[in-house]
């Protein structure tokens, strides 16, 4: 693969995982030393770090997890080899989860933290905020 810039090479990554990449499709996209950390949220109560093997190994497993996932791109802004996205994202839940049961659609808005070095992701920041009701945001003021 050659060298992408960095927003580029989020981009790839993120379409990649949409598209339903495994390990295969998704290692050309990350340093050999990735990390991923995973802040607390109603999935992962008190969150993750993962190196690039439990990286691949879950991108493999989701598959059994969730179908039809759906990345919409809000706002990405890039400063140097950094590049931070907000995102909303949804996925078709193929077996029940707390808050959910299979064929659900779930539903997120998370911001991802990436950095990038010579063309590859070297970690990522997840923040995922999970919506476990149907009904919309609602704001007040």
């Amino acid at each position: 693969m050659t060298e992408l810039a960095p927003l580029d090479c989020v981009l790839g990554f993120i379409r990649a995982v949409e598209g339903g990449g495994g390990a295969a499709e998704l290692h050309p996209f990350l340093t050999d030393d990735f990390t991923l950390t995973e802040w607390p949220h109603v999935l992962s109560v008190k969150g993750a770090i993962r190196d690039l093997q439990a990286t691949l190994a879950g991108a493999d497993q989701s598959k059994d997890v969730v179908e039809n996932q759906h990345f919409e791109i809000v706002r990405t802004t890039c400063e140097g080899n950094r590049v931070v996205l907000e995102i909303n994202w949804s996925a078709t839940l193929l077996l029940d989860l707390p808050h959910w049961d299979a064929g659900d659609t779930i539903r997120a808005r998370t911001t991802a933290v990436f950095e990038v070095e010579n063309g590859r992701i070297r970690s990522q920041d997840s923040y995922d905020c999970y919506f476990t009701s149907p009904g919309q945001l609602t704001v007040s003021v």
